[in-house]
């Protein structure tokens, strides 16, 4: 491979020099950056390179922020739930909060912003009933319920940022100051957010592009009273909450928000919530907001002849990159961390952006560069992850955060890293603007639909949960398989059918959850319309706990779809019969190790008819079955590997009816990957593992030819047409 350069961002700092003109060289960046808690020097500026520089646009001003505290950002928080043993109640709202973080709201009257639930019957405490205590941050109820459980869902200020804070903690950074996040609608704070930004641009003519991190409300983050996360959702919308937003929304939507209405019981409105027609119409409220307040700053920068890139992350909420305003908002750029194939499809996804750009791991922060351990193990495993989803669909730039002085130390990371960025560009110059080939269109089916593009099963950006791998694995196996894939709703069907394109449709998740759907799946139209699209020939792949809820006889509204359904002990009195597994079938043709995460259990056939592929004594894992013309088929559970991600193709192939299809373009290794570009005449055979593959490969005639890769290679080769 030739040495290349470009398309590389490198975090800098002070006193630094010398070392980043070497890593410059070696990595071939093109780009400089600064990061939180680090500056760039005058003669690092002056390098041959692109200067980012990160800008904040709602906070690092703690001067102007403590002059208007009545401007803080805002959030709605809720208390614990607490027991009345008589009829007067005394509830220490702020019990298990970090007080560092956040402080109660006295400015604006506690009887008109706060509320207090009787959580046992759900009913409202009228004010007469309750009163505050400032002095000790108590709410006292005098005509409680003995034996009732009561919350307080309170107002309060977010007097430290909350990435700040993690940084502050993660790098000991002692009595450095908090930083106080103000809030871009109120007068003083918007005026100055404006005022601040074109005048920091004139004292910066050395930056090229403005790194805004983000704009104005940050991601809902809560830490208890030990300093560590309490609650934390990175979608969440609980930090653009103000009595200014409050009431702008009851103006323009003919309505007024209820406490309730953000703290949502205690979830706060997780994306694993089915979301309200109040919580979507405040989302809505909120991006429109953001978009114009956002292209107002864009443009301040635009006016500098410098480019305004977004970070995906911290304050990014409102600017939802696949909602609908985000396009007027002219960023020219956005720049996300990379943890996996699904959040480099996340980022390199994104629409009317000129470029999108991967902040790849480790960070370079010490809770990784620590003497004994070896970065270069995470920088591989990130890297084999996210490759599969670039030869899909590559960025445009690639790049590192963090303290650079601390990467220098470790000088196997350092030639792991020059590695991957000359065989980045390698990538990127060959396939950018290419098609790649595509044999099915899949789906995804859940609650949220496109404005969640790349984004289910996630809880804090790119990290595992118990209860989410299993259903991740989807996504992260797609977002390198040779299929095209969208995100649609169940709007979307109610409104508009299945679209034509579709071959398969997946809907995943444990019931009640946005991505199961819920209610959803009490609205005829949606099981009408998708029984019709399966029995003429459609494919539906159920995992967990598809089409769940209770209602009619059925736990799986598409039962009879699937083949499948799942025992709630109501049934047990009706004989289950069907237990036999199939000796073969084409979706475990290749597969002889079956993990399905958590599973799900009491799962049982309906029929005869229905194809039980594995069967354990906790029920059906894996089956088919025909509805029609249509194929449907359940898996348990599908945890990201390799040997999944096979299963999941081979399933997408056979509920499409496409088997005939499947030596196209294709590995006969579960370790290996072919990636075709038709229009080039190009393909490439990818080694996802760090050992020697040997493997069969199927071109696009379905023509077979014996390859040996080395650990992680790529092999690139020219199509053979047949005369």
């Amino acid at each position: 491979m030739n040495k290349s350069t470009g398309r590389v961002t490198l975090p800098s700092e002070q006193n630094f020099l010398n070392e980043t003109k070497e890593l410059m060289e070696r990595w071939g960046a093109d780009a400089l950056r600064d990061s939180d808690g680090t500056k760039l020097d005058d003669e690092i500026k002056q390098l041959d390179a692109k200067i980012y520089t990160t800008y904040f646009v709602a906070r690092g001003n703690n001067e102007f922020a403590e002059q208007h505290p009545e401007e803080t950002q805002q959030l709605y928080l809720m208390s614990q739930f607490n027991t009345a043993k008589d009829k007067s109640l005394e509830i220490d709202f702020l019990k298990g909060y970090f007080e560092d973080q956040i402080k109660p709201d006295y400015i604006h009257n506690p009887k008109e912003w706060w509320e207090v639930i009787n959580r046992t019957t759900g009913d409202v405490v009228d004010p007469a009933n309750w009163e505050v205590k400032q002095e000790t941050n108590q709410v006292i109820i005098n005509q409680a319920e003995p034996w009732h459980e009561y919350t307080v869902s309170f107002l309060a200020y977010m007097i430290w940022d909350p990435t700040h804070m993690y940084n502050h903690i993660t790098n000991n950074w002692g009595d450095k100051p908090h930083d106080i996040p103000f809030d871009a609608r109120q007068p003083f704070s918007n005026q100055f957010m404006k005022d601040y930004l074109e005048n920091w641009l004139k004292e910066n003519p050395d930056t090229d592009v403005v790194r805004f991190t983000t704009f104005f409300y940050h991601f809902t983050l809560i830490f208890d009273n030990l300093g560590k996360e309490k609650f934390v959702d990175w979608f969440g919308y609980g930090a653009s909450v103000s009595v200014a937003a409050l009431e702008a929304f009851a103006q323009e939507k003919g309505y007024r928000l209820r406490p309730e209405d953000i703290v949502d019981r205690g979830y706060y409105n997780s994306s694993f919530r089915v979301p309200t027609k109040a919580y979507l119409d405040y989302i809505d409220f909120i991006q429109q907001f953001v978009a114009k307040e956002v292209k107002e700053l864009v443009s301040l920068v635009h006016d500098q002849d410098k480019e305004a890139m977004m970070f995906l992350g911290d304050n990014w909420i409102g600017t939802e990159p696949y909602g609908e305003y985000f396009k007027e908002t002219g960023i020219d750029a956005v720049v996300g961390s990379v943890g996996d194939g699904t959040t480099l499809r996340l980022i390199s996804d994104i629409p009317h952006v000129s470029y999108t750009e991967g902040r790849f791991l480790p960070y370079f922060f010490p809770d990784t560069f620590y003497e004994g351990n070896n970065p270069a193990i995470e920088a591989n495993e990130n890297w084999l992850a996210a490759r599969r989803a670039l030869m899909r669909s590559p960025l445009d730039r690639i790049g590192y955060g963090g303290y650079l002085s601390l990467a220098y130390k470790f000088p196997e990371f350092v030639d792991y890293v020059e590695k991957v960025t000359d065989e980045f560009r390698d990538i990127y110059d060959t396939i950018k603007g290419v098609k790649p080939y595509t044999g099915l269109n899949v789906a995804v089916l859940n609650a949220w639909g496109k404005i969640r593009t790349w984004q289910t099963h996630m809880v804090a950006h790119g990290k595992w949960y118990k209860q989410a791998y299993s259903y991740h694995g989807i996504t992260e196996a797609l977002s390198g398989m040779a299929v095209d894939v969208s995100f649609i709703s169940f709007d979307d069907i109610i409104n508009n059918g299945v679209p034509e394109e579709v071959d398969v449709i997946i809907n995943a998740g444990d019931a009640g959850t946005s991505f199961s759907g819920g209610e959803h799946w009490k609205n005829e139209k949606v099981t009408a319309t998708l029984r019709e699209w399966v029995y003429n020939g459609g494919g539906l792949i159920g995992v967990g706990e598809p089409s769940a809820i209770h209602h009619q006889g059925r736990y799986f509204q598409l039962a009879n779809v699937l083949g499948v359904d799942k025992e709630l002990g109501y049934s047990l009195s009706t004989n289950k019969y069907f237990t036999e597994e199939a000796d073969s079938h084409f979706i475990t043709e290749d597969v002889s190790t079956f993990n399905f995460g958590e599973g799900m259990k009491n799962v049982y056939a309906l029929s005869e008819d229905t194809d039980i592929i594995v069967h354990t004594e906790d029920g059906v894992h894996l089956s088919s079955t025909t509805f029609g013309e249509g194929r449907g088929v359940y898996i348990a559970g599908i945890p990201y590997s390799y040997e999944n991600t096979r299963l999941l193709l081979r399933a997408i192939y056979y509920s499409a009816g496409k088997e005939e299809q499947w030596k196209i373009w294709q590995s006969s290794n579960l370790n290996c990957e072919v990636h075709a570009y038709p229009s080039i005449n190009k393909y490439a055979i990818i080694n996802n593992s760090n050992v020697e593959q040997v493997t069969d490969v199927y071109d696009g005639n379905g023509n077979k030819s014996t390859i040996t890769l080395q650990p992680s290679e790529i092999k690139w080769e020219e199509e053979q047409h047949e005369g």
